[in-house]
């Protein structure tokens, strides 16, 4: 995001953020819960913007009290010290914000541009000295107070075919696999079948959460974006992350109350064939598991395969019934958005966004009446 962007197109679309607690009457109306004995509201809208002054002030203003931060950096460096990363906590706490999670330099980036691509190559001893990055980066996490990482185990990137028309002509990011371009047929990292893949993800779990579990900091996964066909992938890659089996084993390959997943609901329900019907379950099975560290609250249109990344109420999935089961199962963390439509005149999303922080607080108050 740019900073001075973020502030000026977000404040021209600040309008759309209505009483939260208004708005959560209606929606509390409309789509009653039967269950009157239901567990308080202790999720928090939360975010991954930036951690600028710009935008810390922005989101204190929306009363987004809850954060991950912008990558502090690629490399191990003095960002990633004890003092650096204190600093950046107190930078954000005076704002009244709460950093809950940095982000890893292990982001969705396709291969080439990794910030630490030999992990997911495989490639000995550079993966280690990698691997050894990441856990002095956990350590200094926990000596700076802050709770949470979050990670990516990616190949492929986020793919996605040409972009579709919305509501009132926004265009929706979208994903067709007949219409995806497998060219060339292999990525740089060659053939990768799901056994491969696995022990790659194997080998970094064995290293890296046994140090989590040292330092207490939960470390939060990202699934594959999107699902592809099990038996083949995408372009020689076999996205083991990408289906709901495959992470119900990622999370039992070291049972450790700090390994999880960054549980992105748009993602998940890219997996399903019927997400309005299928996701609730799917967010008890993990939920209740307590291995959800943080929510990308996001809705979309379609299922496996074939899918729009929606407004947050012009999906398939009832955000209302979501935001209730994340309540049922007790889940007190942040409720974020992730991949806004495009409007047009809207630079980077940022009023979309806006309109999604409204609606996310509404929900909230809509569960806590």
């Amino acid at each position: 995001m740019h900073r001075r962007n973020f502030v000026r197109l977000v404040g021209a679309g600040a309008g759309v953020l209505a009483d939260p607690l208004a708005v959560g009457d209606a929606l509390a109306q409309r789509s009653p819960s039967p269950d009157r004995t239901r567990r308080k509201a202790l999720m928090k809208v939360g975010t991954q913007h930036g951690s600028s002054n710009e935008i810390l002030r922005v989101l204190a203003g929306f009363g987004v009290n809850h954060i991950c931060s912008r990558l502090p950096s690629r490399a191990f460096d003095d960002q990633w010290s004890v003092d650096g990363l204190s600093r950046l906590k107190e930078r954000v706490e005076s704002f009244g914000i709460a950093l809950d999670m940095v982000p890893l330099p292990l982001s969705s980036a396709y291969i080439t541009k990794a910030e630490n691509p030999n992990i997911m190559l495989a490639k000995s001893p550079e993966r280690d000295r990698e691997i050894d990055s990441i856990c002095q980066m956990i350590g200094n996490t926990a000596r700076a107070g802050i709770p949470a990482l979050k990670y990516n185990m990616s190949i492929l990137g986020v793919v996605r075919t040409e972009s579709t028309k919305g509501r009132g002509g926004a265009r929706y990011s979208t994903f067709e696999f007949s219409q995806a371009r497998q060219d060339p047929p292999l990525t740089e990292a060659g053939p990768v079948n799901a056994d491969a893949y696995w022990e790659r993800i194997t080998y970094f779990l064995e290293r890296v959460v046994p140090v989590a579990e040292e330092y207490k900091v939960r470390v939060a996964c990202h699934p594959h974006d999107p699902g592809m066909p099990h038996d083949k992938g995408f372009r020689g890659v076999n996205t083991v992350l990408g289906n709901v089996e495959g992470l119900k084993r990622f999370i039992e390959i070291k049972a450790s109350p700090y390994h999880g997943l960054n549980f992105c609901q748009g993602t998940v329900s890219e997996m399903l064939k019927k997400p309005g019907e299928e996701i609730f379950d799917v967010i008890r099975y993990f939920g209740s598991r307590r291995k959800i560290f943080n929510v990308h609250f996001r809705n979309i249109r379609g299922g496996f395969l074939n899918f729009q990344e929606t407004f947050i109420d012009d999906g398939d999935v009832d955000m209302l019934k979501a935001m209730r089961v994340y309540q049922e199962i007790g889940y007190d963390g942040m409720m974020m958005p992730d991949h806004v439509p495009q409007i047009e005149g809207d630079q980077n999303g940022l009023q979309a966004f806006a309109f999604t922080f409204g609606y996310i607080k509404a929900l909230i108050a809509a569960i806590s009446v």
